[in-house]
């Protein structure tokens, strides 16, 4: 059985779907057999591994309402042992559909549209939309845990609360596996006093559950980067488009924690 993995926050614009993309490209490059999932409706995971919407007929959308399995709507991408399920705008559409009361078991959909494939992959990862709707308590009900990227800025920590709020309220009831993973700070920049007091803030407050590559080493931080900008617009992970750059070195090292188990 796959580990599924869920990234979430519902505040945007802290590394979301960069980190969802790399952290796929990542454990494809070490022999994984990945599975990304895009559920964002901005699709933003989908274009960042240069899939543009004339490319694909059928996306995730067609899954959760049933006229697709997660199987035919599966893309091989570029690199090698990673696969996606593309999302599109059209995703939009489902919060209603979900939000019916009528409708049964609406917080499991996504689950049992992974099972089915579930066994061909070692890792699924989730890149879901920036809000705690639906669409986002699907994929936290899908997953064995989830990691939260926090960007080493200004108000990073705000928000957050609902967030932890909602992962135990979903482990108290529908997914009693659930566990966060681990907190991720993105663009942080070791010149900049904000970054390292915000960095000082979550190892304070988060200690247990930030990433290190060995015991009594500093955490994994993702900095700021211009490589991981500029990668999605060429629709290629940083670890392809910029090989060497300390982006494309940190999601290597968050893949190994995380392939580690």
């Amino acid at each position: 059985m796959s580990e599924v993995i869920s990234i979430a926050n519902q505040k945007g614009g802290v590394g979301k779907t960069t980190t969802a993309v790399n952290l796929a490209a990542s454990l494809a490059e070490k022999g994984k057999k990945v599975l990304l999932l895009d559920i964002d409706p901005q699709s933003n995971a989908t274009t960042s591994l240069g899939f543009s919407r004339g490319d694909y007929e059928f996306n995730i959308y067609h899954v959760l309402i049933g006229t697709k399995k997660l199987s035919e709507v599966i893309l091989k991408t570029e690199v090698k042992n990673l696969k996606l399920v593309p999302s599109n705008i059209g995703l939009v559409g489902i919060e209603k559909e979900f939000y019916n009361p009528k409708a049964k078991n609406r917080e499991l959909v996504l689950k049992s549209k992974i099972k089915e494939i579930s066994s061909k992959f070692d890792f699924i990862i989730i890149d879901s939309p920036p809000a705690l709707g639906p669409i986002t308590i699907n994929a936290l009900s899908a997953s064995d845990s989830v990691i939260i990227p926090i960007q080493c800025e200004f108000f990073a920590l705000e928000g957050l609360a609902q967030l932890l709020n909602t992962v135990s309220l979903l482990k108290k009831t529908i997914n009693p596996k659930l566990k966060i993973k681990g907190f991720l700070p993105t663009m942080y920049s070791g010149q900049n006093n904000l970054s390292k007091q915000v960095l000082a803030d979550l190892s304070h407050h988060f200690k247990d559950k930030l990433f290190h590559m060995k015991k009594g080493k500093e955490c994994i931080v993702v900095p700021r980067n211009v490589k991981i900008a500029e990668s999605p617009s060429f629709g290629k992970p940083v670890t392809t488009y910029a090989a060497k750059s300390k982006g494309s070195l940190a999601y290597r090292d968050l893949a190994t924690v995380i392939a580690r188990g």
